[in-house]
């Protein structure tokens, strides 16, 4: 392996570093820096979060700086606040030794005219998101003409947010002599389409394998149904006393409906979510790094700047629909050759899912079974003692208190006080867990297939005897949760994501949603039960792109539906069986027989005739019925 002073790294560089902790380079930085050095060395580098790429291309660019010129030398685009800041971070501290090197962080959210009077004064590294960079380069404060080189970190995340084409317009609008260098943790379409258009003649560099999610990490998933997710949640956080986590939700709303929820269950957690201002997402961020903060609730929006190394896991609250965001989010443990586990933790819907996931980074999940209560009663009581055990006394400061807790305890014997002790420390758990609800695991694996051949071959048979294999009245709901009727489908573009937020938006506060049936003009939906009357209110009349949305009861719709069907078949079956008998009964001659008798015919009940039955006979055939009187 190489030192960074056979990479070609300048001696100012090095110093800082090496008080950085630096002490050999990583995979990507050997691979990428020398490269970098050179003029015209356009690069594509696939590397997990953690990898040290921030190193990789932040020691070339600073190194390349041109100390006697105020202008604009080199620019790094990023997706997200948090992580532009980082990476500002990060360099200026690589630059410690290197006098006359400013860098500046420019994004959006925060006040533009601090940023203005920065580069008027003369920046030579920007670290920017790209809205903020476009609207600085409409301003015409940030110039780019002399701009040699050009990063984009998280370019595949860039990409998924529609940053497209702010990235062409940023592009577009520096010199075509220079470096471009595209970091990203997979090679999508995009980023190949990126590369053909703005790179020339590119090195691509891999660091592990392409689209591979990180070496160290183990991924576990845990099957539950959607309604005990929370509680699945809650087991494995105190399964592992020592957890130090980011848990990612697919919404804001979840995500701090889920903090609140620890929160109020005494677990030490934030959320970090979009509608946060910038000082708050700063200070929950602050906090998290410094083992404050033990779970931290977020987007992953939200979390792309958070560069913690000794995250212990990584929770799922449920799949990213986007394989790429699994692939960061389990990134953010099992760094700098630590191993992390990364825990999701989903319902039978999902399922599929973990298989796309497992081809696409070439990794195999476990599949997990939730701690039992007596095992994590265990686990904790493990951590109490040994925190009760690594207690320092200081002598001196408690020794004025002493004659008084001896005078109180002389009568409790030893173990009486241990017990009193453990239980002050331990007992939430043990209150908590001896009536803890039951999880259930749904079916799944041979059990599913059995019952999937059964279902099988009953419709089969069905289909056989004319049925086409169809089950027989609605879908039942989950135990706990109601099915409800609305008047939107597929169509209307009325798809989960859009049902979860109308939903919330509606009825206030966040709603557990379970099964969804999506039809072209119509769904299904399936909510809690204790919270089905409300949905009902805040949807039926409701407004959704300028339709008048209905809710009611699913079940007493489908019932009005099947006794109409009843009443329809009946009265199709009677006249089925009167065509018939008049088939059999007509004579040949029946040119006289009009219209009028036809259905007098067919609805004998409906008319009132002189006589029990029609007269079929050859001369009645040709008479008209009487007419009532």
């Amino acid at each position: 392996m190489k030192t960074f002073e056979e990479l070609g790294v300048c001696e100012e560089i090095r110093r800082a570093i090496e008080e950085l902790g630096f002490v050999q380079p990583m995979p990507v930085q050997e691979e990428v820096i020398p490269y970098l050095l050179g003029n015209r060395n356009d690069v594509i580098a696939l590397a997990q979060t953690g990898t040290g790429k921030t190193a990789a291309f932040g020691i070339p660019l600073l190194q390349r700086i041109d100390t006697t010129s105020k202008n604009t030398q080199a620019i790094v685009l990023s997706p997200t606040r948090e992580l532009c800041l980082q990476i500002a971070s990060d360099m200026k501290d690589f630059a410690k030794y290197l006098p006359g090197i400013h860098i500046e962080a420019v994004y959006g959210g925060a006040n533009i005219v601090p940023q203005m009077k920065a580069l008027r004064k003369g920046v030579q590294i920007i670290v920017a998101t790209p809205g903020r960079l476009i609207d600085l380069m409409h301003r015409g404060v940030a110039k780019l003409d002399d701009v040699s080189n050009v990063v984009l970190d998280e370019a595949d995340e860039m990409l998924t947010m529609g940053f497209s084409d702010s990235i062409n317009e940023i592009l577009g609008g520096v010199p075509d002599e220079r470096n471009t260098l595209l970091f990203s943790a997979t090679m999508s379409k995009e980023i190949e389409r990126i590369a053909k258009g703005y790179l020339r003649d590119h090195k691509e560099i891999v660091v592990g394998s392409r689209n591979e999610g990180a070496e160290h990490v183990n991924h576990i998933y845990y099957l539950v149904h959607a309604k005990d997710k929370y509680l699945a949640l809650k087991r494995i956080v105190d399964y592992y006393p020592k957890i130090y986590a980011i848990i990612f939700c697919r919404t804001k709303i979840e995500t701090q409906e889920i903090a609140d929820k620890l929160i109020r269950d005494g677990y030490n957690a934030e959320s970090l979510h979009g509608d946060l201002s910038q000082a708050q997402r700063d200070l929950t961020m602050q906090k998290f790094r410094s083992h404050l903060t033990q779970l931290l609730v977020a987007t992953d929006v939200a979390a792309r700047g958070l560069d913690v190394d000794d995250l212990t896991h990584v929770i799922n609250y449920g799949l990213p629909d986007d394989i790429e965001n699994y692939t960061h989010r389990s990134g953010r443990t099992g760094r700098a050759g630590k191993k992390g586990t990364s825990i999701s933790i989903i319902h039978t819907r999902e399922k599929h899912k973990v298989k796309r996931i497992e081809k696409e980074i070439g990794k195999e999940f476990v599949d997990g079974t939730l701690p039992t209560p007596q095992e994590i009663c265990t686990k904790q009581l493990y951590k109490t003692i040994d925190q009760i055990g690594k207690i320092d006394v200081d002598e001196e400061q408690i020794a004025p208190f002493m004659e008084d807790i001896t005078r109180n305890f002389e009568y409790y014997d030893k173990e009486d006080i241990v017990k009193k002790i453990v239980s002050l420390t331990f007992g939430r758990f043990l209150s908590y867990y001896a009536d803890a609800p039951e999880i259930e695991k749904p079916a799944s694996g041979a059990r599913s297939k059995e019952q999937g051949a059964r279902g099988k071959e009953k419709g089969a048979k069905s289909k056989e005897q004319g049925t086409r294999g169809r089950k027989t009245g609605p879908r039942k709901p989950e135990k706990g949760y109601q099915r409800l009727f609305v008047n939107l489908g597929k169509a209307d573009g009325f798809y989960p994501g859009e049902v979860m937020q109308f939903i919330n938006k509606n009825v206030g506060g966040r709603v557990q949603v379970g099964h969804i049936d999506l039809l072209d003009k119509i769904s299904y939906i399936e909510v809690p039960t204790d919270q089905a009357e409300a949905v009902k209110r805040g949807l039926d009349g409701a407004s959704y792109k300028r339709r008048t949305v209905r809710c009611n009861d699913a079940d007493s719709r489908e019932q009005g539906a099947r006794s109409k069907d009843q009443r329809v078949g009946g009265r199709n079956a009677k006249a089925a069986k009167r065509r018939a008998m008049f088939e059999d009964e007509r004579p040949a001659r029946q040119t006289k027989f009009k219209k009028d008798d036809w259905m007098k015919f067919l609805n004998p009940d409906r008319i009132d005739l002189k006589g029990d039955e029609p007269d079929f006979s050859e001369d009645g055939w040709a008479r008209r019925r009487p007419k009532k009187e």
